[in-house]
């Protein structure tokens, strides 16, 4: 039993940091796009698009039939 105690207590300590409130001063910082998941969503979407037209196995993940051409 005291060997579960430590992980389970260090686990509850790490959730209850992340359930706490922004501050209004604070979600301008938030807000910004070099915050988000991707900041550059379209060049992403792009270079994406270059790599699957250039890889044989990216036909696989893209949904689109189609060698290395880039003919798809």
């Amino acid at each position: 039993m005291h060997n579960l105690t430590l992980p389970l207590f260090l686990t509850l300590g790490t959730l209850s940091c992340a359930c706490t409130e922004v501050q209004p001063w604070e979600r301008g910082n938030l807000a910004k796009p070099v915050m988000a998941a991707d900041p550059l969503p379209l060049q992403s979407a792009i270079r994406q698009h270059n790599y699957a037209s250039r890889e044989a196995a990216g036909a696989a993940s893209s949904g689109a039939s189609g060698g290395g051409c880039g003919c798809n």
